[in-house]
């Protein structure tokens, strides 16, 4: 090779090499502010990227009047996808805490025009009355004749506190009642002189009195014309021998009573319970559904197991929004999330006794069942009797 020819071969290099280096740089240049610019607005603006994604899976639009159930859904998701609540869709549908949707199933999201509360049945032209025997209950007798506890109690004007007595006679059907079926016996104003007496001191309870002298708080209250609510005061004299036949307070009869008695974690729920009750300063009559509820869901314990996924006192379940199962198994409170209303720790996620319209005049199983929405909702109204006797004792 000569010397011209190598010399123009190191030129050519020379020259080559840098144009296409500064090709490939002008075509760097020439793309990257286009994707720069690009990946600038999509990422980094403040003001168009909230634009592009949804604040809430919650329609804006209310409900649709009904709703196909599509796999893979449950009451729990349906309610929250329509801002509803899963009690109230599973009210609307005639459903239960245990009940299975299926696909294609036709559910309905907005409640019905509600009818007023049920009236008192149509009094009859006939009146029929029954004659109370010992272990007889005001549940018991309205069961026996095919009507309810408010029915009899308004027939004969007695209240939930009223005690009745072997020998007395109730209408459990008719418009009226005579005078003489509604006055209660009287209060002996002293002992009768084959009875024991004891002379009240501050600081006693029915409950301690009855376990002093080995009987029961139900022969006490027989004895002594008192009932579940009464009042007891220092200086009072109360007779304390045990009733003839004590033993029918303590088990079952035939008309559905149940025992009275509880074990020690029975009696330190149905105590926590009514100590909340007192604390919301709510009625005895609410606090008596919670003891009741109780009873039935748990008998009366804090359980961490239940039907499917339900949990404590009153079987509450984290799958249908009654909170997480540490929260449900803290007896305190699940006891406030079933009383409900504005102090309720679940707020509006689910619906108490106090969120429910009217529970005051409901049957006593009605008002339960609106908050359990059980399958069995008859088994409340069996211990009425007993979560009063309860709410006098440990109360």
């Amino acid at each position: 090779m000569g010397i011209k020819t190598a010399t123009r071969r190191t030129r050519n290099l020379q020259l080559g090499l840098p144009a296409a280096v500064l090709g490939a740089l002008a075509a760097t240049l020439t793309s990257a502010p286009a994707d720069a610019a690009s990946t600038t607005t999509t990422d980094f603006s403040p003001i168009e990227r909230p634009r592009s994604v949804p604040v809430r899976t919650v329609p804006a639009q209310s409900a649709p009047s009904n709703y196909v159930v599509q796999p893979g859904d449950t009451v729990s998701a349906i309610a929250s996808r329509f801002g509803l609540r899963t009690v109230d869709v599973l009210s609307w549908n005639g459903l239960s805490w245990r009940s299975v949707i299926y696909p294609g199933q036709t559910l309905t999201l907005q409640a019905s025009a509600a009818p007023a509360v049920a009236p008192a049945p149509a009094p009859t032209a006939t009146s029929t009355s029954h004659q109370v025997v010992a272990g007889d209950t005001v549940y018991a007798i309205a069961r026996k004749y095919g009507t309810t506890v408010d029915a009899v109690l308004a027939a004969n004007g007695l209240t939930r506190a009223s005690v009745i007595y072997p020998g007395q006679r109730l209408v459990v059907s008719g418009s009226a009642a005579p005078q003489a079926a509604a006055a209660p016996a009287a209060t002996p104003a002293t002992p009768p002189a084959s009875a024991a007496a004891h002379t009240v001191v501050a600081g006693d309870t029915l409950f301690g009195i009855a376990q002093k002298y080995g009987t029961t708080t139900h022969a006490l209250f027989t004895l002594n014309g008192l009932g579940p609510s009464s009042i007891i005061y220092p200086g009072q004299r109360l007779a304390v021998q045990a009733a003839p036949a004590p033993a029918a307070s303590s088990t079952a009869t035939t008309g559905g009573q149940r025992s009275t008695s509880l074990t020690a974690e029975q009696a330190s729920n149905a105590a926590l319970i009514i100590r909340i009750g007192r604390e919301l300063g709510v009625s005895d009559r609410a606090i008596a559904l919670a003891l009741a509820t109780g009873m039935v869901e748990s008998g009366l314990r804090n359980l961490d197991w239940g039907d499917r996924d339900s949990l404590g006192i009153f079987q509450q379940r984290p799958s249908t929004g009654w909170g997480t199962p540490a929260q449900i198994m803290d007896a305190d409170r699940s006891t406030r999330v079933f009383f409900g209303g504005q102090h309720d720790p679940n707020g509006q996620a689910t619906r108490g006794l106090l969120d429910i319209p009217g529970w005051e005049s409901m049957p006593f199983t009605s008002a339960a069942q609106a908050v359990q929405i059980s399958a069995y909702p008859d088994r409340y109204g069996q211990w009425e009797t007993q979560a009063y006797a309860w709410l006098a004792l440990y109360g």
